[in-house]
């Protein structure tokens, strides 16, 4: 038997000092422009957030360091500078959430039912038109609906709020009275938030209904045909995958709305009877907002009253801040598809 010879041979150098390939690929021109572009659009929009807060911050400083905390539970508007206490945004920014809520109440149902109906029971060519129909929405200008809710509107929402004020005038909220007494004429339930919250529930009404929809859409499709294969209904399939799956659309699509109707001025402006008291009862006439207060004392205002219409729409364009950022964040997780378990 002979012995088998093992020939080693040793790498070249060539071979050892061969330069490894870089896995890492190089944005070309056009991937570097969007960059570029898309950082400096995003840090302008932060920028002009920042800018708007500090100038209120600014121009209302005079106010806020005369009236100190009792900002914020005075109900009467009286700027006098130098004087604590004559001037707050408890009546107005109660005005402002009562109308707000009026218009959650009304909206909410019309975008979930409508949202639903596009994503879920539309034809594409009926659905088409109907997304059409309602983004036209967003588009119409706010002082036509100010005008259609003053001659429109308010004549026929009359009798609805004397009925419910008949029937449920009970409970607080629904009651209309002066001193203790119910009141029938129907000139105590013109101008009310009653009726501006209807108003703005139809302005913010796409707004709502395209963040819902997109978040139905989006609902998985096998868990849709699973469902159904099991022998579900229509709306059982709705129920148990769309809904559960769009419920962070649903939340951010109402907590959108809710920002919009809290800054929403001229339909406010048109429509309402402003008080500078707190007014418990939605369907009585007599209300007031934040911004509607801006646009009326705007043009008349002093200095130190304009200071002080600063300070009112510094607290607003917090509290709306606030509100958007939760919202945006909701309806991210729900685009993500954590609200799917």
């Amino acid at each position: 038997m002979s012995d088998a010879t093992t020939e080693v041979i040793a790498p070249s150098a060539s071979t050892s000092t061969a330069p490894r390939r870089s896995l890492r690929s190089r944005p070309v021109l056009g991937d570097r422009v969007f960059r570029t572009v898309a950082y400096a659009a995003g840090g302008t929009t932060v920028a002009i957030m920042l800018a708007v807060g500090v100038f209120l911050t600014a121009r209302g400083g005079q106010a806020l360091s005369t009236s100190g905390f009792s900002f914020l539970w005075t109900q009467r508007w009286e700027p006098q500078e130098g004087v604590a206490g004559s001037f707050g945004i408890a009546a107005v920014l109660f005005g402002t959430i009562t109308i707000a809520v009026v218009a959650l109440a009304f909206s909410f149902p019309l975008a979930l039912g409508t949202a639903l109906l596009i994503s879920e029971a539309l034809p594409g060519g009926v659905k088409r038109a109907m997304v059409t129909i309602v983004d036209l929405m967003a588009a119409v200008p706010s002082v036509v609906f100010g005008l259609w809710g003053v001659q429109f509107l308010q004549e026929n929402a009359v009798p609805v709020a004397q009925w419910i004020s008949t029937y449920f005038g009970w409970i607080p909220v629904f009651a209309v009275t002066e001193d203790g007494q119910r009141l029938t004429e129907a000139s105590a339930y013109t101008s009310s938030a009653f009726i501006a919250g209807m108003v703005v529930a139809l302005m913010v009404l796409p707004t709502q209904t395209s963040i819902m929809r997109e978040a139905f859409s989006q609902a998985p499709i096998g868990e849709r045909e699973g469902a159904l294969a099991l022998g579900s209904t229509r709306w059982g399939m709705i129920r148990t995958v769309v809904l559960p799956f769009g419920r962070g659309g649903i939340i951010g699509g109402m907590m959108l709305g809710l920002g919009r109707a809290l800054g929403e001025t001229i339909a406010v402006y048109m429509i309402i009877s402003p008080i500078f008291t707190i007014n418990w009862e939605v369907l009585k006439t007599g209300s007031n907002s934040v911004s509607a207060l801006i646009a009326l004392r705007y043009g008349e205002s002093s200095e130190f009253g304009l200071s002080a219409l600063m300070a009112a729409g510094l607290a607003l364009f917090l509290i709306t801040l606030v509100i958007n950022f939760t919202a945006s964040s909701i309806v991210a997780r729900s685009r993500s598809g954590a609200e799917s378990t």
